[in-house]
This record gives C-alpha cells, structure tokens and sequence, in this order.
C-alpha cells in the first residue's frame, strides 16, 4: 500500500536542492541552521540523511557525502541501485519500497552492516561479496525463488539477522535450512519457535549441510594453495628467476619448435626415439639442462633476498637521518620559540625608541640566524641523503654485475649442452638417412620413418632450423634476464632520487 502513492504523483531526482533541504530539516540544530544559512552546508560532513516518501526515480549526486553513515531513501520509485560508490562509510542503506529489480553497486559499501532491500522485484541475491560486515540483512517480499539464494549467504560470518519472508524460495521452509548451517535469526520466526527449529533442522539437513561444509573446505583449501602457488611465482617473479626451478625452459625449447613438430608428427618417430641413442642423449641433455636452471633458480633467489637486506638497510637509515634531522630542528625551534616569549615582553616595557629600534634590529638577527641554522641543517640531511642513495646505488650494482656475470656464465653450459645433444642427433639422423639409402633398415622400422628419411636435406634443414631455435630460446632467457635485473636497478636509484 505505501508504494502505491507513486503510480499518481510526479517522479522527482535528487539534486542539491533536494539534498540541501534534507540536510537542515532533518540534521542541524537552531544555531548549525543560522551557520548554514550563513556560510552553507557541508555535505561531507553529514552523516545521516531521510529522503523517504519524495517519489526518487534515481540515485544520484551523493558523491560529496563522504562522512555519510545512514541513508534512508525506503518508499520512492528507485529501479536501479547505483551512485553509492563514494559512500564508503555507509553503514546502513535503506531502498525498501522500491521498483529494484537487480541488486548492484555495492562493490564499495564494504562498512555497510544493515541493508534493507524489502518489498522490490529481485529475483537473485548476487553482487555482494565485498559486504563482509553486513549483520542484519532484510529482503522480504521479493521474487526470490531458488534456495541457492539462500546458500548465498553462507559465506557472511557476521550475518546474525535475515528477513526473507514472502518469497517463493519460503515455500521451501528455508528456515529449517538455514538454522542448521548457521546460528541466523530469522525475523519471520517467533523467538519461541526458534529453538525448536534449530533443532528439527539440524536432524533433517545433517547429510545436506556435511557434504556442503566438505565441498566448501575443499574450495577453500584449493583456493589457499592457489594464493599461495602466486605468492610463491611472485616472490621468483621478484628474482628474476621465475619458472627456472625445473623443466621449464627446456620443455619450451622443443613445445615450440615447429620443426621438431613437423618431424614428431609423423607416426612412428616415438619408435625412432626409443630404439636409438637418441632417447639417451635427450634425456641426459634434460637432466643436465634441469640442473643447470636449478643451480640458476637458487643463486637468483639468494641474490635476491641479499639485494631486499641492502635496501632494506638503506631505508632504516634514511629514517635515521630525517629522525635525526626532526629532532635538531625541533630542537633548535624550541630554543628560538623560549627566546621569542622573552623579547616580545622586553619589547612590550620597552618606551625609548632608540632602545625599542636596537632590540627589534637584534630580534631580525635572530630570525635571519633560525633561518640559516634551519637551512644548514636541511643542506646536511640532503648531502647525507645523497651519500646514503650514492652507498646504496655503489652496492646494488655490485651485486647487480656480479648476479649478471653468474647468469652470463651458466648460459653457455645450457647452449653447450644443446651443441653436443644437436651433434648427437645428427649423427644418428646421418646413420638412419645411409641406412635408408642403402635400403637396409631394421626390420621393424615403421614405413612413416623410411618415408621421411628418404630425404635427407628435409631433414637436415629440420635439425639446424631446430637447433638455432633452441639456441634462441636460451639466448632469450638470458637476455631477459639480464636486462629486467638491470632495468630493476636503474628504476630503484630513480625512484630514491626523485623522492629526495
């Protein structure tokens, strides 16, 4: 019934006479009103505001209520929950009575603890992950017809109140379910009945809720080893070193070659790789290769933790001298300020002007004398601050060259590694090509084998092509390397300077 009254009177928006009216009606007493009227009203300085009953089709112009803790806007014509996002001290919103068919934009409520969304026309609670202090939740009334709207909910750990009466999804006796998941209070409950519930439900959902709680534990112990799975690859990342702790580069070398894809294409080169030394001289060039990136992957990260202690040294430092520097300054003030008090009463009992004339020439003096102390004091921490930068900068690139020597030194073991397994390959391609010259293979040699052997400058186009990619790839990584940790120190002695 008390939405009907919008069918007949004038759709109105919220504009800063609306808002302006609002605030000194409802908010400011006798003398804050005369101050308004005087100098104006601060609107982020408001914290509640009524705009119930004023026929509102949108919400709108409410960016300047950054204060704003209660907002009532229950018993208008609102379809769309929208212009909340600079309300972030918002702790209850009230849009019951309204035509909301979709619950959105409040992504930024995250101190948002009642939210009244009554008598609407929403089908599906959604969109309110980031509420995760919200306590009293009322939403009767509306199309919710689906109990998952319901197992929504369950992740809201401080949801002690909830309201979804006149629902379809009530016809499934959703309090039951809920008082077995979690201690809620539902509001269509009578408080007698409620112990009563709780217990008839705890029987009847016990399977139901078990297998939930078994499947949530395992998304959240996915989920855990997932955060830590990117900690981990950030903190490499942080190295320079990421995906050097295994097969990775080498697995990379021969996924991308298309060379060695056209050739492994053909059916029965597994055979090939299995019956002749080439399997061995892969394997041993991969486990070789494994290790080499292992040794890389560990040196990176130990160099790594000792460039953090080196910064991390740098900033304790800078915190002792600008400490330092403070505390001299507010030390030199404090003596200026007792000296200050001293001469403006000399002053004050001073009535010869040539007296007063001297002192006031002597008070200049003072003042130019804290002035030059002051900026002394601000030339000795900037030349310390500089000196502090210079050690700083002096010692990450000693450790940046030094790390970058390591790499540039084990790279070519990995391309060494790549020239002796491409000279074992070729001498194996070699001898199957004269074999299948000669027409005297082995006797269980796949024809798909003959057949692309029978062309030995295919062949030997397809191993130097794979060969000079697999070169690329280490040369790369390499490269890539190099360049990130050295462009990461040139960024950080950047950084410190500007901020000086």
């Amino acid at each position: 019934m008390s939405r009907q009254f919008a069918n007949t009177a004038a759709c109105s928006l919220i504009d800063e006479e609306i808002l302006k009216k609002a605030v000194f009606e409802q908010t400011l007493h006798d003398q804050a009103k005369s101050i308004a009227k005087t100098e104006g009203i601060h609107f982020d300085e408001v914290l509640k505001i009524r705009l119930e009953y004023k026929h509102i089709v949108k919400i709108d112009h409410l960016w300047d209520f950054t204060s704003l803790t209660r907002l009532d806007l229950n018993n208008n014509i609102i379809e769309r929950m929208e212009g909340l996002d600079s309300l972030m001290n918002l702790t209850w919103l009230n849009l019951s009575f309204n035509r909301i068919e979709k619950m959105e934009g409040l992504e930024s409520l995250q101190r948002l603890e009642l939210l009244n969304l009554s008598n609407n026309r929403i089908s599906v609670i959604e969109n309110m992950d980031g509420l995760e202090k919200l306590s009293h939740f009322f939403i009767a009334n509306n199309l919710l017809g689906q109990l998952d709207n319901v197992l929504y909910l369950r992740k809201f750990k401080n949801l002690f109140t909830l309201n979804l009466f006149g629902n379809p999804v009530s016809k499934e006796n959703y309090t039951f379910f809920i008082a077995a998941y979690k201690g809620l209070n539902c509001t269509d409950l009578m408080s007698n009945e409620l112990l009563k519930t709780k217990n008839e439900a705890a029987v009847k959902y016990h399977y139901i809720i078990e297998e939930m709680r078994h499947n949530e534990l395992q998304k959240q112990q996915a989920d855990d080893a997932e955060q830590s799975r990117k900690a981990e690859l950030q903190s490499h990342t942080d190295a320079f070193v990421e995906f050097l702790n295994g097969a990775h580069l080498f697995n990379s070398m021969f996924n991308d070659d298309p060379e060695a894809e056209t050739i492994q294409s053909v059916t029965g080169v597994d055979h090939l790789v299995r019956t002749y030394p080439l399997f061995l001289a892969f394997s041993s060039m991969q486990h070789q290769m494994v290790e080499l990136c292992m040794k890389l992957f560990e040196i990176g990260l130990a160099e790594h933790k000792r460039r953090q202690t080196e910064v991390n040294s740098f900033f304790s430092g800078q915190t002792r001298a600008v400490t330092d520097h403070q505390q001299k300054a507010s030390q030199i003030l404090a003596k200026f300020e007792q000296q200050h008090q001293e001469r403006i009463v000399e002053l004050h009992q001073l009535s010869d002007p040539d007296k007063l004339k001297v002192n006031l020439s002597q008070y200049n003096d003072d003042i130019s004398q804290l002035c030059n102390s002051l900026m002394s004091l601000e030339y000795q921490l900037a030349n310390q601050l500089e000196d502090i930068i210079e050690k700083l900068d002096i010692n990450i690139s000693d450790m940046v060259s030094n790390f970058t020597e390591t790499v540039q030194g084990i790279y070519p073991f990995s391309q060494s590694l790549e020239d002796i397994y491409n000279k074992n390959i070729r001498e194996i391609a070699d001898a199957t090509l004269k074999k299948v010259a000669t027409e005297s293979p082995e006797d269980d040699m796949p024809e798909e084998v003959k057949m692309l052997f029978s062309d030995k400058d295919s062949v030997m186009d397809a191993l130097v092509t794979g060969h000079d990619n697999h070169l690329l790839k280490i040369n790369d990584r390499e490269t890539q390397l190099v360049a990130r940790v050295s462009a990461w120190k040139v960024s950080l002695i950047k950084e410190l300077e500007e901020f000086q």
